[in-house]
């Protein structure tokens, strides 16, 4: 009898669904980027940044305050313990592959009823009872290979989270960074305008005392002059806010951050975007999506394997006595052992229901990694593009700042003259102002958009490491 259920076992295994995942092709792979050839041009043959990407903004306070990212930044340990609670998930999964033994030592006394119609009515008598329990599922379909293999998957999606979680968090600091700097370029441009108003309203006032000018003319340079203080003051409580900001990512109290002022004064370097099929390698979103489609097909032949009988071999045995001095003794030893097949005849299309839940859970994971290679590629697009427009309108600034401020010198010298009217200097003073706070608000998005990029790029991230889970992502896993 037992060989007989061996041997149907083993016949019913040679009908068993065969599984082998194959990452998806991507819907679309252009060759290049629409935006690298113009942008290209003028970049250097260097590698994309690794690891420590932002060091090549070659700021040392930069530095410091990334570097205590991974140490005490919250956000991040959450994501930390959501992929250790995923790994931990991989040994329980894998733990259905070896024998449960179990044991449940008993002693009991026990006083039979006066009542039973037996020699022995109202004795009392003990039992000790020692039994050991083994089971065991062979796994002859593949259903516990495949578990394994799903949980295996999903802590490698949630380490490629982690490292999701690792970039966004360092770019955000990045970006908080650039404008705090951006603002402190600002603070020198109207802290540099305040004094140079104060300066043009005591020229007026002694114009005025003179009897050159008019009172209006003094009214109005002491409206320009303190609507710039105001300006001032003001930049000062939106820069609070991103030290702040600062201090929550890196994990400390705003109390306990206090970053000096540093203006920005050089662009940013140039990003080699490489091609659009590394972002496949270098995109730590899209290799979590990947691993989750892994995980999906695992997952759909466990609910495949559902239609097969389960194999379990099963065993028991111990020692059992009415008295404790011959418990642990040879008559007292017992034992059974057999192999069963658990058949499901008829379940009401809960299997084959399973199977279709399992399928369309497939096929949503495969539709989020085509939609998340299309949005890294725009996102990557975006910010070539927008770099290269801000370059080209960088340069366009520059021209106008020093039209500017050529004007303010030939209206300030006009109004010393006597030629020109003190509204004159105050028009050719407001337009200077305008466009070098434009010019820095153009620096500070051209190195707010190189992080951006430096982020669509994946930044450090390599799908490789995720080979500690199994089959290397992108590459095809066997399920058998």
């Amino acid at each position: 009898m037992k060989r007989a259920i061996v041997l149907a076992a083993v016949a019913l295994s040679a009908c068993a669904p065969k599984a082998r995942y194959t990452r998806p092709e991507p819907v679309v792979s252009p060759p290049a980027f629409k935006e690298s050839p113009d942008w290209k041009a003028s970049m250097p043959s260097a590698e994309a940044p690794r690891g420590q990407w932002w060091t090549i903004f070659n700021d040392p306070q930069l530095d410091a305050l990334e570097a205590s990212i991974d140490v005490s930044n919250q956000t991040l340990k959450i994501q930390e313990a959501r992929f250790r609670q995923a790994r931990a998930a991989i040994g329980i999964a894998s733990s259905q592959r070896f024998p449960t033994i179990t044991a449940g030592p008993q002693v009991s006394a026990v006083l039979q009823s006066g009542n039973r119609n037996t020699p022995t009515a109202h004795d009392t008598f003990g039992d000790f009872l020692l039994p050991v329990d083994v089971s065991y599922e062979a796994d002859v379909w593949g259903r516990i290979r495949l578990t394994t293999a799903a949980a295996r998957a999903a802590a490698a999606a949630s380490a490629a989270d982690l490292e999701s979680v690792r970039l966004s968090v360092h770019a955000e600091l990045a970006v908080d960074y650039f404008q705090l700097r951006a603002l402190d370029a600002e603070k020198v441009l109207l802290d540099n305008s305040v004094q140079a108003f104060q300066r043009a309203l005591d020229l007026t006032r002694n114009r005025f005392q003179g009897g050159i000018v008019s009172q209006a003319d003094v009214a109005l340079a002491e409206t320009q002059l303190e609507t710039t203080r105001a300006q001032a003051v003001d930049i000062e409580a939106a820069r609070a806010g991103f030290e702040h900001a600062l201090a929550e990512l890196t994990g400390k109290a705003p109390a306990d951050v206090k970053i000096a002022p540093l203006p920005l004064d050089s662009p940013p370097p140039d990003i080699p975007a490489g091609v659009p099929s590394e972002l496949l390698e270098r995109r730590p979103d899209i290799a979590a999506t990947e691993r989750r489609v892994a995980a999906a097909s695992a997952n759909l032949g466990v609910a495949r394997a559902a239609f097969f009988p389960r194999l379990l071999l099963t065993a028991a045995g111990g020692f059992e006595s009415a008295s404790i001095a011959r418990w642990i003794a040879g008559p007292s030893t017992f034992w059974s052992a057999g192999p069963a097949l658990a058949v499901t005849l008829a379940d009401g299309g809960r299997r084959r229901a399973g199977v279709e839940q399992a399928q369309a859970a497939y096929d949503e994971t495969v539709a989020d990694y085509q939609a998340t290679i299309l949005q890294a590629l725009r996102e990557v697009e975006d910010s070539l593009a927008s770099l290269r427009v801000l370059r080209e309108e960088a340069d366009v600034q520059a021209s106008a700042v020093a039209a500017a401020e050529r004007s303010l010198t030939l209206a300030t010298n006009r109004y010393r003259g006597g030629v020109a009217t003190y509204l004159e200097v105050i028009t050719a003073q407001n337009a200077a102002l305008t466009n070098e706070r434009a010019a820095v608000s153009i620096l500070s998005r051209r190195l707010l958009t190189s992080v951006v990029l430096i982020k669509a790029l994946g930044g450090g991230f390599q799908a490789s490491s995720l080979t500690q889970f199994g089959p290397a992502p992108h590459k095809g896993a066997p399920y058998r």
